[in-house]
């Protein structure tokens, strides 16, 4: 099935999802009633997803984050068509992980990054579910005394057609909560889909269109104080001393505080005033080994990395690459590189704190609420039972607000306040020079041809830095690190979709001090470019045609030449651009998900390039809601685009360079192409939405630029080239 529709330039939403850090812990969901460590309930529950209000409002209780991505309306569409209840009166809430934890994790993971959100939680989420819509059928049977088979519910009525009696969930919902909840539930065909599927309006929309919704930042508590805070900006460096004599008369300010071994903070009446304040402070850092580093130097010693003679780890292979490329009679050969990138969420860093020697709460944004508590846990010294974190929707995530630095540094302020409520929030430059950022590498790839213009070895070398490494390092297993090699691998839910007779993908891993983090789309970013663009470079080499070249090496993987064939159809690859427009062509897998895109581009005299049209498909195996796929691939582009153009993290002196959006740009509307999508669920699987088609925008539109003036840029951002938008 395949649903489709044109964004244009002012129809497109930003949406976001990243892969986020946090507890890796095993899931065991139970669907009953709470355990004998229970937590007291707020309201009265059929089950842990479902409240019922004699009203007959349905809220859906939604575990993981809502940062822009849509989750929270996905994940209440399934657990509402397994409940079949009426979707025009659902409403949603968070529960808090302290309930979580104290309920034998009864909502499971609360980790949202890494286009999980919904692939990942979909099977417990439907049974939560469909149990609650047993157990309230169930009730209904037991009042009127006839067999529970016999009742049918639709819309949140349950009817007896036997004899013609008919209830609300409203109604029932009380006796149903006291029922012993079935152990064995069978879930809808998505065929049968009702709720599912469609491409329902949001429901945090009116929300954010009159102001009502609470971001991090709109927190407010009674007697709240502010905090801002600075970190050492040398990578590694500590906080040595400062004078906080200095601005002691300045107005509004009530404590200035260490934070941790590398911050500062000064807290205030207002925000603004302890940011002034802190601006004034007399700071002395001890910068550490890193204070002489720089961008320059780091990317010398990848390009060391890129030698065979130096150690490095594979994480695919097949045949003999290096023995098949000493025999070949053509061989091609290109190197990549990619930057440190920074989040740049428009919403900063915050988390507001209440500390008192019985009790931690903080109120956030985080991708996972479960690391958040983690870290109020152990920053605040108090056991689990005393500590909770309250979400609140983020202002954009995109992986950074999976790390929970900000949290424990708002929790070690309220420690020195105890008893009133404190407010940390960074400023644009902290978040700009203290984030965890994308990890730099480089790539060597070499290609072999034979006499008949065959390919028949691919060696893909990569130079840089390794995420899990530092984030995860017991992950790391013999010095591979998987993330690095996504999408180039031959299992898993971002395999390659080629077949070369001799490959070889190996990573030489260098990690300079710029602390890496999960960014959206994480490494099939610079894979996806690095791959494609080079499959572009290959095709050309032999005259071949980029998409019959890319044909011959998928013939094993349909589902990668699905969605490639449907991009093509559409932007009619067969047939001749317009005149002055070319195009360029990449497909990939991400996250479980199949995708493709043809960029149509036209390059001015002055090497600026217009964007005219992008087609995009996606595969996710399941749809759940189309429209709002359509948007995040939209969303999507928005963010690869604006890191093809512009992002770029560089340091000196280990200082970073960016601090705020005038040197870390993001790309105008006036830039954003015509957007035609092409959603094509087959089934079978459950694949991601909000990362996997960012990877592909860059490669194609830098093989658009490619079919219009025969040079290649290897090397993001095209802003270094001095190549902008029109």
């Amino acid at each position: 099935m395949s649903n489709s529709i044109d964004i244009g330039r002012r129809g497109f939403l930003i949406g976001a999802a990243s892969l986020g850090g946090g507890l890796a812990l095993g899931l065991d969901i139970p669907f009953g009633a709470e355990t004998a460590t229970a937590a007291p309930l707020i309201k009265p529950e059929v089950n842990a997803w479902v409240v019922v209000k004699p009203d007959d409002t349905v809220i859906i209780r939604i575990a993981r984050s809502e940062m822009g991505q849509g989750s929270l309306t996905g994940l209440a569409q399934l657990v509402a068509e397994e409940l079949d209840c009426d979707w025009t009166k659902v409403t949603t809430e968070y529960p808090t992980p302290g309930e979580s934890a104290a309920r034998s994790r009864v909502w499971g993971d609360f980790s949202t990054g890494g286009s999980r959100g919904i692939r990942s939680s979909q099977d417990y989420v439907r049974k939560g579910g469909a149990v609650a819509r047993a157990m309230l059928i169930q009730a209904a049977a037991n009042e009127w005394s006839v067999p529970a088979k016999e009742c049918r519910a639709e819309k949140g009525v349950i009817t007896h057609a036997a004899s013609g009696r008919s209830t609300s969930y409203g109604k029932v919902a009380d006796a149903a909560a006291k029922l012993t909840p079935p152990t064995d539930v069978t879930l809808k065909d998505p065929r049968d889909w009702k709720i599912a599927g469609k491409g329902l309006l949001r429901l945090d929309t009116a929300d954010k269109t009159t102001g009502k919704m609470i971001y991090g930042a709109d927190v407010k508590l009674p007697g709240m104080l502010n905090a801002a805070i600075k970190a050492c900006p040398v990578f590694g460096g500590k906080l040595a001393s400062y004078d906080e004599s200095k601005i002691a008369s300045f107005k509004g300010v009530k404590k200035v505080v260490r934070v941790g071994g590398n911050a500062v903070a000064v807290v205030a009446d207002t925000w603004w005033h302890a940011k002034t304040a802190l601006d004034a402070l007399p700071i002395v850092w001890d910068e550490g080994p890193n204070a002489k580093t720089s961008s320059a130097d780091t990317a010398k010693w990848l390009a060391e990395g890129l030698s065979n003679s130096q150690p490095a780890v594979a994480g695919n292979e097949n045949g003999s690459a290096h023995a098949a490329i000493a025999k070949a009679p053509k061989v091609v050969e290109a190197v990549y590189s990619y930057p440190h990138q920074n989040h740049a969420a428009m919403e900063p860093l915050n988390a507001t704190a209440l500390y008192t020697p019985d009790r931690c709460e903080v109120w956030t944004g985080t991708q996972n609420g479960e690391a958040a508590f983690d870290a109020v846990v152990h920053a605040s010294g108090l056991p689990a039972e005393k500590c909770d974190v309250h979400k609140t929707i983020l202002g954009g995530g995109f992986g950074r607000k999976g790390f929970t630095d900000y949290v424990t540094q708002a929790v070690l302020i309220a420690k020195q306040l105890p008893g009133t409520p404190v407010k940390l929030l960074w400023s644009r430059e902290e978040d700009m020079t203290q984030g965890k950022y994308h990890p730099v590498t480089q790539c060597k790839l070499t290609g072999a041809f034979d006499a008949d213009n065959k390919l028949t070895a691919l060696h893909i070398r990569i130079s840089g830095q390794s995420i899990l490494s530092t984030v995860r390092p017991q992950a790391v297993k013999n010095g591979v690190d998987p993330a690095v090699f996504q999408g180039l691998v031959s299992t898993g839910d971002a395999q390659i979709g080629y077949d070369v007779p001799n490959l070889l993908v190996e990573h030489s891993m260098r990690n300079p001090p710029v602390p890496p983090g999960f960014w959206r789309g994480v490494n099939i970013n610079q894979n996806a470019i690095y791959l494609e663009c080079f499959m572009d470079e290959l095709a050309h080499a032999t005259g071949e045609d980029p998409l019959a070249f890319r044909r011959k090496l998928m013939a094993n993987h349909p589902k990668h030449l699905g969605v490639l064939e449907a991009v093509a159809e559409r932007a009619g690859w067969d047939k001749p651009a317009p005149e002055g427009v070319h195009r360029g062509i990449a497909g990939y897998m991400g996250y479980g998900s199949y995708v493709a895109a043809v960029a149509e581009i036209s390059v001015a005299q002055d090497d600026k390039i217009k964007i005219h049209r992008i087609v995009a498909a996606t595969d996710p195996g399941y749809a759940v809601n189309p429209a709002q796929i359509e948007r995040q691939i939209a969303g999507s582009f928005v963010y690869g685009l604006s890191a093809l153009f512009h992002g770029a993290i560089t340091t000196k002196d280990g200082r970073v360079e960016q601090e705020n959006f005038d040197s870390y740009e993001s790309m105008r509307l006036k830039d954003m192409p015509k957007v035609e999508c092409i959603v094509m669920p087959s089934g079978g699987f459950w694949g991601g939405v909000g990362e996997p088609t960012i990877c592909v925008a860059a490669p194609a539109v830098l093989n658009a630029y490619f079919a219009a003036t025969g040079k290649r840029i290897r090397s993001v951002p095209l802003k270094n080239a001095n190549i902008g938008f029109v």
